[in-house]
């Protein structure tokens, strides 16, 4: 058995009698072109370990697993592994599959991750995977195109935010490809977009990091507002002084930098 005799992923779903579940925010993506595309997107090389959360009935876990990757499944619906379970009967030894909550499971530390994220958990997850211990190599995942472009947005942008702060100050962020509504079944409403992640050199430390949160939290939970009123809890116009930030401008404003700044002078 290989890879090459399994049959079309339309007739695997429809031969187990499984439709998308809303409650889990599932989109199948069952182009297997696509999902080549983006195993070849992620850089992966042979005999890599790599985490896919959310696979499904498996089409981007074909392209990984074609490419060589040994790939951790992380899959909560319990309808899709005797599906995985086949799958991995086509390529032994490369496919360990966790029916688990991919909030709570136990990961490998430093893996890269592939992942067509569930959208009602991605930004979740996301943030979970950039402040804890997990530190992966890189993170080349499918959001909602509004998430992705807030994720690499700039200052002073509409969808420029805490998300794009704390994710620009731990990682490279770029829009590697973007995809139709209708490359899904069933469709979502919205378009889609991979976005590839690579931890900065310069990435800070966890106890800078926990306190970016905080601050991002207070600025931009008032956004309209300016710096001195909304970070008032934390030291307001002192605390942009003492970095040189303009305690007048609004949290859409200041630099992923200024924000580093401000987060260090925290704990001053």
């Amino acid at each position: 058995m290989s890879l090459e005799d399994l049959p079309p992923l339309r007739d695997t779903l429809a031969a187990a009698g499984i439709s998308a579940k809303k409650s889990f925010g599932q989109h199948f993506l069952l182009d297997l072109n696509i999902t080549r595309k983006i195993a070849r997107l992620a850089g992966i090389s042979a005999g890599e370990t790599v985490i896919e959360v959310g696979p499904g009935p498996g089409g981007l876990t074909r392209a990984l697993l074609e490419a060589g990757a040994d790939v951790v499944a992380v899959e909560k619906d319990p309808r899709f592994v005797p599906l995985l379970e086949e799958l991995a009967a086509h390529a032994p030894g490369q496919l360990r599959i966790l029916n688990e909550d991919a909030l709570t499971a136990a990961l490998p530390a430093g893996a890269p991750i592939v992942a067509n994220l569930p959208y009602n958990v991605g930004t979740p997850l996301l943030i979970g995977w950039l402040t804890g211990p997990l530190r992966p190599r890189s993170m080349t995942v499918m959001f909602q195109k509004e998430v992705a472009d807030r994720i690499v947005a700039a200052p002073g942008a509409k969808a420029y935010g805490r998300l794009s702060v704390l994710v620009q100050a731990i990682c490279e962020a770029r829009i590697v490809m973007d995809l139709p509504a209708r490359a899904f079944t069933p469709p979502p409403k919205v378009a889609s977009s991979v976005v590839q992640l690579v931890p900065r050199t310069d990435r800070p430390s966890h106890e800078i990091a926990e306190r970016l949160q905080r601050l991002t939290a207070a600025a931009f939970g008032q956004r309209r507002k300016m710096l001195r009123s909304s970070l008032r809890p934390l030291g307001g116009e002192a605390l942009c002084a003492s970095v040189g930030v303009d305690p007048s401008v609004r949290a859409e404003d200041v630099s992923v930098a200024q924000y580093l700044a401000m987060a260090a002078a925290l704990g001053a």
